[in-house]
């Protein structure tokens, strides 16, 4: 053995703890990082008009969160919790009463060209009867200004990995319920979007295709994609989500990651802690 104080494979004892100091300080530097809002949602509140002399349905009573960039989060609820509400307004499909709703720190209304970093999943879709997934690919890519060759590249890849290439040529009309599916994703990824929305991408799945889609998810999640999805497949959103947002009538009643939910036990699943905040909440 080498003697305290002599080198060891060219580097001292000082100069190994000065570097170990280094790298301490700096994976340190990196955990002090702020993270960075890509979803910001502060006080928003929309409502639904309603015939003449009645209220108007409130479906927001001041809705507030946030989902930092890298981060998985999935958006659970009852029908009628405001899930799809909130993806609208994301989207910028309808506007709030009030409240200020950012996308990459800007208002989706005044900014269009945040658009392009977005990747959307409807949860159902309605295809013109006369294309292909690869006119389709080709349309949303050229709205996106991608050039024609990454159009390509990528559709191909992406069809390949949906096992959607072997049928490119079929008409969308064609497909089942679960292809259309598929081909959806496709479009929705077909501009390497930063921020991806989804609502409800299980919907008509298979147990293959849904398999195929939580490992597109979870290759998305490695690449350092921000994704915002809703889910009745509790199981899908305890397997993929980072953080968790739960709605409930329009009411925000939890966000942060699902280890929060649990108790010490870790004997619970996410199915019956959401029952349990329901619950409570009804009887509060």
């Amino acid at each position: 053995m080498p003697k305290r104080g002599t080198p060891l494979f060219g580097f001292s004892e000082i100069k190994l703890e000065a570097m170990n100091n280094s790298r301490i300080a700096r994976d340190e530097s990196v955990q002090q990082v702020k993270p960075i809002p890509v979803i910001t949602f502060n006080q928003v509140r929309k409502s639904y008009p309603k015939p003449a002399f009645e209220k108007k349905k409130v479906v927001f009573h001041n809705l507030s969160f946030t989902c930092h960039a890298h981060t998985t989060m999935g958006l659970i609820g009852a029908n009628g919790a405001g899930k799809s509400t909130c993806i609208k307004l994301m989207m910028d499909f309808i506007r709030p009463d009030s409240g200020k709703i950012k996308l990459f720190g800007k208002a989706p209304a005044l900014d269009h060209e945040i658009r392009k970093k977005i990747g959307y999943l409807p949860e159902t879709v309605n295809f013109p009867a006369n294309l292909n997934v690869l006119n389709l690919l080709n349309f949303t890519g050229a709205a996106c200004e991608i050039p024609g060759k990454k159009i390509k590249e990528r559709g191909q890849r992406l069809l390949e990995q949906l096992e959607l290439w072997e049928v490119r040529k079929q008409l969308l009309r064609t497909y089942s319920k679960g292809m259309q599916q598929r081909a959806s994703f496709a479009v929705a990824l077909i501009n390497n979007p930063s921020l991806l929305i989804l609502d409800e991408p299980m919907s008509g799945l298979d147990p293959l295709g849904r398999q195929l889609i939580i490992d597109l998810i979870m290759e998305l999640k490695n690449q350092g994609k921000t994704i915002l999805f809703c889910s009745h497949i509790l199981q899908d959103v305890d397997l993929l989500a980072d953080e968790i947002l739960i709605l409930h009538k329009g009411k925000k009643l939890f966000t942060g990651p699902p280890d929060n939910l649990y108790d010490a036990r870790g004997d619970e699943t996410l199915t019956e802690k959401y029952l349990q905040i329901v619950k409570k909440e009804a009887n509060a």
